[in-house]
């Protein structure tokens, strides 16, 4: 059985935690605190790369190592504070040469290679709009996504521009330039295009960062609803406020911490905390161009002494497949702290962090539209496994539900409802992009409704019970699918499970689970009747899945979300719709 709460491992290390007393931390916080904590330009504003780059360049970290990027071929390169200055600098200059004003839509398709993030940071100091897509889509939805997001400059490599974006110019008239970071071995010129690196190298590295001020947009991220097109929120320089907040709070990062986010820049996850946030605690960052592999994932923690990890429970469970053999295979003295986002995390995964690390696996929850964490799982703090924490210092959340009158209501301990957040914290999204009804929808008296269901226990710990959308209901109950497919992971021959409604005349929706088993174990009717026994001995007949199907591999969404729609939708047989976050599809 899962212990209800295990306490804080000891973190190897010298570090004490940053926030060591939780109560006195919420009574003590302040925004305008944490905003003091920053320096702010020079003549007055803010700009994210200023804080993420400059003003260390300026100071003692200038040779400090920020970025340590790791090539798939072998290849590892450091850039140092001053390098980064420099070098995001020399775009921001490429940028004005091209007319690129304030408010610029500059837009970066490539994998984690160093232009992506000289791109990111060098639009940030222009004063342009920064929006990085994942390599991995296909041309349809990087189309979708220039259009709505009304693209002036991309930034992509030669292969990725000739196989999914060449075929898009005429249909992308705003689109003003493309520059392309060549490939090794190309031999020949791209039409209508210009070359990156030679203007980069030819232009100056001089340049005075943008008099932006906190409401001047800075960030653009989409995120998929389950009808409709992609929806482009709007993110400001204010938003640096937290994610330099939040990364010493819930991921605890010290100057002198080594720090590895998965996530790729293509997410908010990998730009919220895989660039800016790293960059304004004037840590040292891996960045990692290789895809998922778990020895090469053990190499780099080893061999880059990575202190403090934030993965993806996607991950974890794929590690988890291995086995902790694998991982004991290799020693990590220099971690001391591992987190988790993405989709929550099962308890099953906390435990074996302890299992396999000697350390447990501190899940937290935040969203696109939040922008930064929001809830989280503290180093100095008791985890209770399957929660995702309690809400950060300056995060007023709380489990509402809507009257009959549309007003809000805050819920009882124990009750289910709609997590929501009170509006005003820094990293707020300001709007989806031409949708400002859909934006206005969010927010009901101060209260941004984050469309995720849970419940908040007597302890303040806030735990998931699913989206609104995907919540079961059946002869009365409300059952959270992810309650269902913990229990069912708890079962050694399972690596994963979905779950959804399925419609029963009686019942409304009966519980089917979707499952894929780990190596050594093959589906039969013997394992079927096992795994809907084990569950229903956990759960209980009422919550328990009446049906099981085995699947090779279950959908995911490239954050590493289930994709429950989809298991839905091919049940069903419904259309499935929007399919291009999917895992795998290019």
């Amino acid at each position: 059985m899962i212990p209800e709460v295990i306490s804080k491992q000891p973190a190897a290390g010298r570090y004490p935690p940053n926030l060591r007393d939780y109560a006195a931390a919420c009574a003590q916080f302040s925004w305008a605190d944490a905003r003091a904590a920053l320096s702010g330009l020079p003549d007055g504003g803010l700009n994210i790369a200023y804080e993420a780059v400059d003003r260390h360049a300026a100071g003692s970290r200038a040779t400090h190592v920020a970025l340590r990027w790791l090539g798939q071929d072998g290849t590892r390169h450091d850039y140092t504070y001053a390098d980064l200055r420099d070098l995001s600098s020399r775009f921001a200059n490429v940028l004005r040469g091209l007319g690129c004003g304030p408010g610029s839509r500059v837009f970066v398709l490539a994998g984690r290679i160093p232009e992506l993030y000289v791109s990111v940071l060098g639009t940030l100091k222009s004063g342009g709009v920064s929006c990085t897509l994942f390599s991995a889509f296909g041309p349809e939805p990087i189309h979708t996504r220039l259009e709505i997001g009304a693209a002036d400059v991309l930034v992509t490599t030669e292969s990725l521009y000739r196989k999914k974006v060449a075929g898009l110019r005429e249909r992308l008239p705003r689109l003003r330039q493309v520059l392309l970071v060549g490939d090794r071995d190309a031999e020949t010129a791209v039409a209508d295009t210009l070359d990156f690196r030679k203007m980069l190298a030819a232009a100056s590295a001089d340049f005075q960062v943008e008099r932006t001020s906190p409401d001047d947009p800075a960030l653009l991220h989409f995120t998929s609803g389950t009808t409709g097109k992609p929806k482009g929120a709007v993110h400001v320089h204010g938003a640096v406020v937290a994610h330099h907040v939040t990364g010493q709070l819930a991921l605890d990062l010290h100057p002198e911490d080594v720090f590895w986010c998965t996530a790729d820049p293509g997410w908010v996850t990998g730009m919220s905390y895989g660039i800016i946030s790293p960059l304004t605690n004037g840590v040292t960052s891996i960045v990692d161009e290789g895809d998922f592999d778990a020895e090469r994932w053990y190499s780099i923690l080893r061999q880059e002494q990575v202190s403090v990890w934030y993965t993806a429970p996607t991950a974890v469970r794929m590690m988890m497949k291995g086995g902790t053999a694998a991982v004991r295979r290799h020693e990590f003295p220099a971690l001391r702290f591992i987190a988790s986002v993405g989709e929550p995390l099962n308890p099953q995964a906390v435990l074996w962090g302890i299992e396999a690390f000697g350390l447990p696996i501190h899940d937290n929850w935040w969203q696109t539209e939040t922008g930064g964490i929001m809830i989280a799982n503290y180093a100095a703090m008791a985890i209770k496994p399957g929660s995702m924490g309690r809400p950060l210092p300056g995060v007023e959340a709380a489990v509402v539900h809507q009257t009959a009158e549309g007003r809000i209501a805050v819920c009882r301990p124990g009750e289910e409802g709609e997590l929501a957040l009170r509006a005003g914290w820094p990293s707020m999204f300001r709007g989806y992009l031409g949708n400002g009804e859909r934006y206005r929808k969010c927010f009901v008296d101060g209260w941004y409704l984050s469309g995720d269901l849970a419940r908040q226990d007597d302890d303040g710990y806030v735990w998931f019970v699913g989206r609104a959308d995907d919540v079961i209901k059946s002869s009365g109950h409300l059952i959270g699918p992810f309650e269902v497919e913990s229990a069912l992971t708890e079962h050694p021959a399972v690596a994963e499970a979905g779950v959804i409604g399925k419609p029963d005349p009686v019942q409304f929706e009966t519980v089917k689970a979707f499952v894929a088993l780990k190596q050594g174990h093959e589906p039969s009717e013997a394992l079927r009747r096992e795994l809907l026994g084990f569950a229903r001995k956990r759960l209980g007949a009422a919550v328990a899945p009446k049906e099981i199907d085995f699947l090779p591999a279950l959908p995911h969404t490239r954050s590493g979300k289930i994709m429950r729609r989809l298991l839905k939708a091919r049940e069903l047989g419904l259309p499935e719709g929007d399919t291009s976050t999917l895992e795998g599809t290019a």
